[in-house]
């Protein structure tokens, strides 16, 4: 937002003053030929010179509802379309209810939320795919959008067809798309395939093609949903390298993906919808781990809090003896699950066997966690992660992975769980989180879960690139 010029000091009443003394005096013409300046100055105002204006948003969503109907057959349909019944013969499904939210000019905002949340309709009513049931939609700028598979394409036109129908769509010139059309071909790159009908496209060719035409025709506003997860390795890089110069330029890009390392790294704001409704909206790190909790039943959808006891490790209970007296425990920490088992104790140990949270980089060190067992739990998942401060998981492993056996674990046993690797990460301060999930016939739970639960800092001498060092050693010989 712009900022607030500073006001004129002069209060109302001494600005009358000012104005009464001003007048006094005046001759009848000359009261006249200054009632005829303010008229003129009134009809053509002088213009400011040195303030700011508010910037309008991108796009502002303003309570926005996509309804459909839900016949029982398709002679319902019939009939109601024909006005030969006046009888409700349809279900209503709310796929959006009353969203609202803005995003800001060179903004760019993920948004997550479970299937059939109302993600992808939310952005085809934005790009003008869908029309809504209600609401109203604003947009400052040209949009670019990359949807489903194929969305906007026609099948039977060429590759080169179908860029100049996009680009028209878009509201190019033809000239103006005959300029851009080599850095198209040459960032899709698949070759000769450009002169064929797209529907001989592999998947992987097809979003090619369309994330190219997207990027290249300069737009103000791109939207992307889900469909980079098609191409391959090396197109993914060129396409979140683009997104980083897309940023770096001040574009606005909005952004749909279950990949929530990418919504971490590219995202300065996060939404999360949830069954047609907007739960909630901030900072990718608390919106990712509401969106967890969510998954696993753990989150109030009336209040946004959990529904799950807090652990006794946050609630610093435990004799003097508890291993955790020797950490702070994050204030910010995530703790949720539904406790058949519970991590009641937890501690980092250095390559001395002291309790510590500095480790030197290359040592070994070791993380436990002691957990509680308030129900009998077969085949309890031990989990582990490692994340930096932007919340993106940097490792991490459990001991399904491992393939450790942790067999059936009877009510009130308890289990210590040791983590012991090298720490091969670069220096920095970094965040442990804990957890222990399993499986019940097919259903996926979440027994506890204490995610930023402490900081680790690494200290090194020697820092690459990366997060990692690889611990490469390089000879070089006279050829």
């Amino acid at each position: 937002m712009a900022e607030k010029q500073p006001s004129n000091r002069k209060t109302g009443e001494s600005m009358n003053a000012e104005n009464r003394n001003s007048t006094r005096g005046e001759t009848g013409k000359e009261k006249e030929n200054n009632q005829r300046k303010t008229g003129e100055q009134k009809e053509n105002p002088p213009k400011e010179t040195g303030t700011s204006q508010e910037i309008p948003p991108a796009i502002r969503v303003m309570d926005i509802s996509k309804i459909y109907k839900l016949y029982n057959k398709p002679s319902d349909r019939l009939k109601e379309s024909l006005g030969l019944t006046r009888k409700k013969n349809y279900k209503e499904h709310y796929a959006l209810r009353g969203v609202s939210f803005d995003v800001a000019q060179g903004e760019s905002v993920g948004i997550i939320g479970t299937n059939g949340s109302g993600k992808s309709t939310i952005l085809k009513i934005i790009t003008g795919v869908l029309s809504k049931t209600s609401g109203e939609l604003v947009v400052n700028g040209r949009i670019s959008a990359l949807l489903e598979l194929g969305a906007g394409f026609n099948m039977e036109y060429t590759g080169i067809e179908n860029i100049y129908l996009q680009g028209t769509m878009i509201g190019f010139s033809e000239e103006e798309i005959d300029e851009k059309l080599s850095d198209i071909l040459e960032f899709a790159d698949i070759g000769d395939f450009v002169h064929q009908p797209v529907k001989t496209y592999s998947s992987g060719m097809f979003v090619r093609l369309a994330f190219a035409v997207a990027i290249n025709i300069n737009p103000e506003i791109l939207i992307v949903d889900e469909a980079l997860s098609v191409g391959d390795v090396f197109f993914q890089t060129k396409c979140f390298h683009k997104f980083e110069e897309f940023k770096k330029l001040g574009k606005t890009i909005l952004f749909v993906s279950h990949d929530l390392s990418s919504i971490a790294k590219y995202c300065d704001r996060v939404i999360l919808l949830n069954k047609g409704v907007k739960l909630a909206e901030g900072s990718p790190k608390d919106m990712i781990n509401m969106y967890k909790k969510l998954l696993v039943h753990q989150l109030d959808e009336e209040t946004l809090e959990d529904v799950s006891q807090k652990s006794s490790v946050i609630d610093g209970e435990g004799g003097e003896d508890s291993w955790r007296k020797h950490f702070t425990v994050n204030e910010s920490v995530s703790d949720y699950g539904e406790k058949q088992a519970e991590i009641v104790d937890f501690a980092i140990i250095d390559q001395y066997g002291a309790m510590n949270n500095l480790i030197e980089k290359g040592t070994k060190f070791q993380v436990k966690a002691k957990l509680y067992f308030h129900e009998q739990v077969k085949n309890p998942i031990f989990t582990f992660t490692i994340k930096n401060a932007h919340g993106t998981d940097i490792t991490g492993t459990n001991t399904m992975f491992e393939r450790v056996e942790t067999g059936v674990v009877k009510e009130g046993e308890t289990r210590i769980v040791t983590y012991e690797q090298q720490m091969d990460l670069q220096g920095g301060d970094y965040l442990i989180s804990l957890g222990c999930t399993g499986y019940e016939g097919d259903d996926f739970k979440v027994y506890h879960r204490l995610y930023d639960l402490v900081s680790i800092s690494v200290i090194s001498e020697k820092n690459t690139v990366g997060f990692f060092d690889m611990n490469t050693k390089i000879t070089v010989e006279k050829g």
